[in-house]
């Protein structure tokens, strides 16, 4: 009889898995390029603001067109595990939740005509009163059920005390394979009744999605502080720098790139064959942990002037059974889609991947993705070197059990360099 309980649980949990909606960031149509959010200009920090702060989010993209599409966005609010929230938009918003997105421009003197969009959020239009995750679809005013893009957003309190240590000697190996967690969360200011069972912190490692961790239970408490430690969730393979390459200028090759071509209509940059790392020495670099930014070195406005190349990326490595490879980044949106992976040609023998990138400066690396998994590794091309730079953003989330929906409280970024 228990058999049977626990395979029921286990297809109900299945089941419930596969009607998840998928909300992580991304770019729904081939003309949508360039998807980036940030505040204040900095790229450094997360998709997120202080509630009630004053503060708001740019974001901004591009379509590949001749003119102007009228478009609109919304946002959707959702519990911590990035689901739509079950409580009404009376309850977390303060005026209409649709609003235009005016802010546009055309490129100028570039050899791939592109819209390049702009809106910020949260605004006089769409102004969340609540704490916690903000979902943001775009579509077109024509059309509202066909969402172009989606992007994630937090807005947090920033109410809990958080303090983060790294340590690459760690419960299942010292100074060798992987990076080790020890958060501690101080709720006094945040008013959490029950630290142990009301709150939900999730670490995420250099932006990636697919590694991202849940703890709902601290170890152990002290006061008002909650401490998560020597738990395996919070040991992290330590992966390697990623790798750089810019093509910032059509007129000569920068870092990363072997040549460049124009073949109608495109500009195409074949960068530098990479090879496999995973058996070579740790070699450090100031690298963005998977960034990009935008830029054309001759340019005064590159969201605008800097144009679209092929980018040719090229991997020296012999066919993988039963792996796939990806390229991770920003500029991939962190999804392990077609339009990241890295397929082999047989007629080479290596991988090979072209990608419709704007000028810039771009972090990347490969992971390898077993059959039947949703997690990669850099273990496989990269190599897990313990003393690698990596960043880390600690979310912590409280909902008491009579509260229908997550609070925000706290948003920090801890890296090893600190």
């Amino acid at each position: 009889m228990k058999r049977l309980i626990y395979i029921l649980i286990a297809l109900t949990v299945t089941a419930l898995s596969a009607l998840a909606r998928d909300t992580s960031t991304g770019i729904f149509r081939d003309d949508v390029r360039t998807l980036r959010v940030t505040f204040a200009d900095n790229i450094f920090a997360p998709p997120m603001v202080v509630l009630g702060a004053g503060e708001w989010l740019d974001i901004s993209f591009d379509q590949l067109a001749e003119d102007r599409s009228y478009l609109r966005y919304r946002a959707v609010r959702c519990d911590a595990d990035w689901q739509p929230s079950s409580i009404a938009e009376s309850e977390w918003l303060d005026g209409f939740n649709e609003s235009a997105i005016e802010d546009y421009a055309f490129s100028r003197a570039t050899t791939v005509h592109y819209v390049n969009y702009h809106f910020s959020f949260p605004n006089e239009d769409i102004s969340p009163t609540l704490s916690g995750n903000y979902l943001l679809e775009v579509y077109s005013e024509d059309n509202p059920d066909e969402v172009w893009l989606q992007v994630r957003t937090m807005l947090s309190e920033q109410v809990a005390d958080v303090a983060v240590e790294i340590s690459s000697r760690t419960d299942i190996d010292y100074n060798d394979q992987h990076q080790q967690l020890s958060i501690s969360v101080g709720t006094e200011r945040a008013h959490v009744a029950n630290p142990f069972n009301d709150l939900k912190v999730v670490v995420q490692q250099n932006g990636r999605t697919d590694n991202e961790v849940t703890l709902i239970h601290p170890l152990r408490l002290s006061g008002h502080t909650a401490i998560f430690e020597h738990s395996d969730p919070l040991i992290f393979e330590a992966g390697n720098e990623y790798r750089r390459m810019e093509i910032i200028s059509t007129q000569f090759p920068s870092i990363g790139v072997d040549r460049i071509e124009y073949l109608h209509p495109y500009y195409h940059f074949t960068l530098f064959t990479d090879e496999a790392r995973f058996g070579r020495s740790y070699a450090y670099d100031s690298t963005q942990h998977g960034r990009f930014f935008i830029r054309e070195y001759n340019s005064s406005d590159s969201d605008t002037e800097a144009d679209y190349a092929v980018v040719h990326f090229i991997l020296d490595q012999p066919e993988l059974s039963d792996w796939t490879i990806y390229l991770d980044g920003d500029f991939t949106c962190r999804r392990f889609d077609q339009g990241a992976v890295v397929p082999f040609n047989p007629a080479t023998g290596r991988y090979e991947k072209a990608v419709l990138l704007k000028q810039g400066a771009y972090n990347y690396q490969y992971l390898a993705v077993p059959s039947g998994s949703t997690i990669g590794t850099p273990r496989i091309i990269e190599g897990n070197k313990y003393q690698t730079t990596n960043e880390y953003l600690i979310k912590v989330y409280t909902r008491g059990p009579v509260d229908r929906t997550d609070r925000l409280i706290s948003v920090a970024l801890a890296s090893t360099a600190n």
